[in-house]
């Protein structure tokens, strides 16, 4: 009778019978004699399969939020060269309208043939100060054009700096982590020629400021000799004594503080003149040091801005920082 019951619960009609009662779920095929390790290995397979499944359905996910920002990246980029192409037509058309008001080159009845000419070497030096022609013109006749030039050069070290520029904090890594890797190292002649050169350089460049405006020289040639002497220095002896006096803090400091002195003062010659007031700073005594009105102080302001754009660019392209 045990045989025969038990031979009955594993037909067909038992298990209709178990599912109709709610024993067990209806299977048309119903495994028998599975054991633990062969359940253990369908379950893994099943959890295996189900993590697949949700890591295709996050990266699908990933990939949708991600569509739309790079979608409106190449919309922007479109739109950024459609733009840039029209700015650039535009800027050349009212170059060509201006260029074409111009008078004719070498026409003896241009300003700069008669007038400008006449008016810079009788009146420079009463109207200025500076016993330099060239000074004079520069800095106070033709400033505006001289401060465009000076932001030409501040520009170009701000985007040197933003393409140069390594990481700071823990994710700043130099390539060459010791500056003086591939240089000699502690080189006695080197050194002893840079401790006697580089004051001397420093002198000079000092000098050329200081009298850019009673002789040939002035802010420019006197910034790129300091410029040069810096450089000298660092070459030498390396950024770490470098840093002792000029690291990028004074760098900063020396920069921005020189160029906004500097548009302080032609700013005062712009209003004064546009206004026809008369320039209430005395021009001194033509030939001293301490004459020509604002012109020394421009010069010293276009020293500084010139000698720490030429280190920068130097330290910049050595070794990617300051």
């Amino acid at each position: 009778m045990s045989r025969k019951r038990s031979d009955y619960r594993s037909t067909f009609y038992s298990r209709i019978e178990n599912f109709v009662n709610g024993r067990e779920e209806f299977l048309l095929y119903r495994p028998t004699g599975r054991t633990e390790a062969e359940k253990l290995e369908s379950l893994e397979a099943e959890l295996t399969e189900a993590a697949d499944l949700l890591d295709k359905r996050e990266e699908q996910q990933r990939i949708q939020d991600h569509t739309e920002p790079r979608d409106f990246l190449k919309r922007f980029h479109k739109l950024y060269g459609v733009v840039a192409t029209l700015v650039c037509l535009t800027m050349m058309m009212l170059l060509m309208i201006t260029v074409s008001w111009l008078p004719r080159f070498g026409n003896a009845s241009n300003p700069a043939n008669n007038e400008v000419i006449k008016r810079y070497i009788e009146k420079g030096q009463e109207e200025t100060g500076a016993v330099n022609i060239v000074t004079g013109l520069i800095l106070n006749y033709r400033g505006f054009d001289t401060m465009g030039e000076t932001h030409v050069l501040f520009v170009a070290a701000s985007c040197v700096m933003i393409l140069l520029l390594i990481a700071e904090g823990k994710e700043k890594v130099s390539r060459y982590a010791n500056d003086r890797q591939l240089e000699p190292k502690n080189d006695i002649i080197v050194q002893k020629v840079a401790g006697f050169l580089v004051p001397a350089v420093f002198m000079f460049g000092i000098y050329v400021i200081l009298n850019g405006h009673l002789s040939p020289g002035g802010g420019f040639s006197g910034g790129s000799v300091i410029g040069a002497g810096l450089i000298m220095y660092v070459s030498a002896f390396g950024f770490k004594k470098t840093e002792r006096f000029f690291n990028e803090h004074v760098y900063k400091i020396a920069k921005i503080s020189a160029l906004c002195f500097y548009i302080c003062c032609l700013s005062y010659y712009f209003y004064m003149g546009a206004h026809g007031y008369d320039n209430h700073i005395p021009l001194g005594t033509p030939g001293n040091i301490i004459s020509s009105g604002l012109i020394l102080f421009i010069n010293i302001f276009v020293g500084t801005e010139v000698a720490c754009t030429m280190y920068a660019f130097y330290a910049l392209f050595r070794k990617g920082g300051l």
